[in-house]
């Protein structure tokens, strides 16, 4: 299974935004770097609005996440209230 990944600029609000990832996707491993975070995540990931806005304290919109967005890898599924990338057999 490969991982699919996805980075942001590190700061405050990217910090919530990987910790939301971290609470959602128990299998992610996280590398930070001096100006940014990567997250990697076997197979699937999946990004909850409702958990980014318990982890930043306010309404969130999913879109809001491309503001810090550096880079992603695998096949995007995006809702409302999910964001999420896999690799498709």
């Amino acid at each position: 299974m490969s991982n699919v990944f996805i980075a942001f600029q590190k700061n405050e609000e990217s910090r919530c935004i990987v910790e939301a990832i971290l609470a959602d996707n128990p299998a992610a491993v996280v590398n930070e770097q001096p100006a940014m975070v990567k997250v990697d995540v076997p197979g699937r990931m999946v990004i909850r609005r409702e958990t980014v806005e318990e982890q930043m304290g306010r309404d969130f919109d999913l879109q809001e996440l491309h503001v810090n967005l550096i880079t992603m890898s695998g096949h995007v599924e995006e809702t409302d209230d999910e964001f999420a990338l896999s690799w498709k057999n």
